[in-house]
């Protein structure tokens, strides 16, 4: 049986940046392109971003809030934010961190 290794905060941030710089860099014409349940790339990233906002809140005891939709040239910066928010929140709940992490893995994929 493999060995469980459990998820840090620097694995949640670091994929995180990592999706989130490829939406920075991606055109309009491929943030706007529908992926498998969301209109677009974009709106699948916002919603990735909102997941991991509505985690944090729940760990500092607070009701979730949307995440405000700024346009799909800023949702890289707002899954950045939220990510790492969430990782600062999440440092002592592992197991909030790793379904974050397969969330964020998740959605890397459904918007390649």
């Amino acid at each position: 049986m493999p060995e469980h290794h459990p998820v840090t905060p620097a694995q949640l941030t670091a994929a995180v940046d990592r999706l989130a710089d490829r939406f920075r860099a991606m055109p309009q014409s491929r943030l706007l392109v529908a992926v498998p349940g969301h209109p677009s790339r974009a709106a699948a990233l916002l919603a990735l971003a909102g997941r991991l906002a509505d985690a944090a809140r729940a760990l500092e005891g607070l009701p979730p809030l949307p995440v405000p939709d700024c346009g799909a040239f800023a949702v890289g910066d707002q899954l950045a934010v939220t990510g790492h928010d969430l990782a600062a929140a999440a440092a002592e709940h592992l197991e909030v961190l790793a379904v974050a992490l397969t969330d964020v893995e998740d959605t890397d994929r459904l918007t390649a």
